[in-house]
């Protein structure tokens, strides 16, 4: 998180820092008392989720690694098993938003303006628009950015990160924080690998492994040659593990693929 360009300040906390406006010296407390403030709110907002049966899944990776893609390839794959919401982080736009409706899934776009990361508060007032009461999975699409959206809980149950094979094998090292938060990565566009043939999965697993967890990685691909098995798997297994009783894991023709 940036302490000097204003990026922990989004549309739904900056009422927190009117009364400390032009304090200089106090630019690190402030930016302390915004993250205490959003970890509140992120714990009330695990509490709606938990109250109501919801998984909620903190999507994040770059620009353009394929989030949209991959929920859109999963709403298709799960539509009539479970129900599912999106909110969808931009800093302009509702592309991605009308990208979900599409499919007849209900999304709430969340635009930032200059805020490079989602935070509980604006996930707060999204949930308004949301039937939690009438949903299984809650996808959060977080901001396109390896940085910042790392450092702010939402109140999500599971964080998950793409890592797209045409950002390079090095991504995990290069950014640690972000990679150390993950409960799954997700080698995204992984059917371009015969293409981008200086990108080896291998390197990418041991740069994971070098940050000191334990943090499972699998191969997905949404468009032309689409494999979500592992991914479905996935979903499948912690929706059970979170103990909703009108849910069990589901298979898939696809083995998982881990990389």
């Amino acid at each position: 998180m940036c302490q000097t360009c204003g990026c922990a300040i989004s549309p739904g906390n900056a009422h927190l820092t009117v009364s400390q406006e032009g304090a200089h010296g106090t630019v690190i407390e402030v930016l302390q008392d915004l993250l205490a403030a959003n970890d509140r709110v992120a714990r009330h907002n695990r509490e709606h989720f938990n109250e109501h049966g919801v998984l909620a899944i903190n999507l994040m990776s770059s620009p353009g690694a394929g989030k949209t893609a991959l929920l859109e390839a999963t709403i298709v794959a799960l539509r009539g098993r479970y129900r599912i919401a999106v909110i969808e982080g931009d800093l302009e736009t509702d592309n991605d938003a009308a990208r979900i409706r599409a499919h007849g899934v209900e999304a709430v776009q969340i635009t930032t303006g200059t805020a490079c990361h989602l935070d509980a508060h604006l996930v707060h007032r999204a949930l308004h628009e949301l039937p939690l009461g009438g949903l299984d999975l809650l996808f959060i699409e977080n901001v396109g950015n390896l940085v910042c959206p790392a450092s702010f809980d939402l109140g999500q149950h599971r964080n998950v990160v793409l890592l797209c094979v045409t950002e390079g094998d090095d991504k995990p090292a290069k950014y640690p924080v972000m990679f150390r938060a993950a409960d799954l990565v997700a080698l995204s566009k992984s059917d371009l690998l015969d293409v981008f043939e200086d990108f080896d999965p291998e390197r990418a697993a041991g740069a994971l492994r070098a940050l000191g967890g334990e943090t499972p990685m699998l191969r997905t691909a949404a468009r032309r040659a689409p494999e979500i098995g592992a991914w479905l798997e996935w979903l499948g297994r912690e929706l059970a593990e979170r103990r909703f009783p009108a849910h069990a894991p589901f298979q898939t023709s696809a083995a998982t693929a881990a990389v």
